[in-house]
């Protein structure tokens, strides 16, 4: 089988063979992520899990989580 073609804005129902991981806030909003097997990473929103998919690339997550460990978005909750 031939491997599946991934990009930025694909439906993320079209997405098979990941698990998804439910992050979600307070309000009860929530994000879900998945590892792709190329090492990338799926976002999309839980409300919508057939809507599009973000897809970042290992280092662009890094940079996120490393950014908001360090209170870089700390001034967008205020």
């Amino acid at each position: 089988m031939p491997e599946q073609a991934v990009y930025n804005g694909m439906p993320a129902g079209d997405l098979r063979d990941v698990q998804w991981r439910l992050i979600t806030s307070p309000d009860g909003a929530g994000v879900e992520l998945a590892r792709l097997a190329d090492g990338q990473v799926a976002v999309r929103n839980a409300a919508d899990p057939e809507g599009p998919a973000l897809i970042y690339t290992r280092a662009e997550i890094e940079a996120f989580i490393g950014g908001a460990q360090d209170g870089d978005f700390d001034d967008l909750l205020s």
